[in-house]
């Protein structure tokens, strides 16, 4: 089952016995949503929708549109946003998943700060649990962040791109092994899709193969911008992502996407596999 209306971008979260979701809004030309808002489950199916938490030109000083790519954090009791306004990247606080948050006067990283565009934040732990900041467009970049998750450590910033990344990078870890997943082509493309990797040796990451594609037997197309959950409990990890949202028209115009939830699994062979499916998840799963 699909997040309700045109979104894209998810961040999959869990606090407490509830799932959320933040995502892009879609279905505005060129992109050019202006606010953020927060969804709910308690089993990726049902959905409440609290509202808008953030307004870019309202509670955004420095940015007015193309609000893309939020991604929540609960963090040392409270819960941080990093967001993309104009092509740039925030950082907001709130008390709560469903805000109001609060944003910083200025951005994280500023536009053309770097090669290629400053977006599609996503958090991530070191590996010794030290908080981390990943994103980039044709150029993925990871930096430590500071405590309070409101500042980059720029010393030691590093550019980490891997074979075909676009977009979206990502970063889990499973039996003591780092996984790495990013989005390859362009989203208005239905050969949008996820692929995945490991650690390289040499501070990069090197690239396995394709983990999460298009089936379009199924009318299932673009398949991409994820991220990834464990849920320990139940024993299972999920992967949200965004698709060409099925039934409208015209489709493959990437503003017209649907969020949807599969369950990712960890093969024996140290690989990653997700099918996407029209059903999805519904948590826990059926024993």
């Amino acid at each position: 089952m699909s997040l309700p209306g045109f979104h894209a971008d998810p961040s999959l979260v869990r606090v407490g016995d509830r799932y959320w979701v933040h995502p892009t809004t879609d279905g505005s030309a060129d992109w050019g949503g202006t606010t953020f808002s927060a969804f709910s489950s308690p089993d990726l199916v049902d959905w409440t929708d609290h509202g808008v938490v953030l307004r870019l030109g309202v509670d955004v000083p420095w940015a007015a549109v193309r609000a893309w790519a939020p991604a929540m954090v609960p963090w040392r009791g409270r819960f941080h946003l990093f967001f993309c306004g104009e092509q740039a990247i925030g950082h907001a606080v709130a008390d709560a998943p469903d805000g109001p948050f609060t944003a910083d006067p200025a951005p994280l990283i500023a536009k053309d700060e770097l090669p290629g565009q400053a977006i599609d934040p996503a958090f991530a732990l070191d590996d010794d649990g030290s908080p981390l900041l990943l994103w980039g467009n044709t150029h993925a970049f990871v930096a430590p962040l500071t405590e309070d998750l409101a500042a980059i450590d720029r010393s030691r910033l590093r550019e980490v791109t891997p074979e075909g990344f676009r977009e979206a990078l990502a970063l889990h870890r499973h039996d003591g092994r780092r996984y790495w997943s990013w989005s390859e082509n362009d989203t208005r493309d239905p050969e949008y899709r996820v692929a995945w990797g490991v650690d390289d040796g040499a501070g990069g990451i090197a690239r396995r193969g394709v983990l999460l594609e298009q089936r379009p037997e199924l009318g299932i197309l673009a398949t991409g911008h994820h991220s990834v959950l464990e849920v320990p409990e139940l024993g299972t990890w999920v992967i949200a992502y965004h698709r060409f949202a099925i039934g409208t028209e015209p489709p493959g115009d990437g503003i017209h996407r649907e969020v949807v939830f599969d369950e990712l699994r960890h093969t024996a062979d140290g690989g990653l596999a997700a099918v996407p499916t029209l059903d999805g998840l519904r948590l826990p799963l059926p024993g």
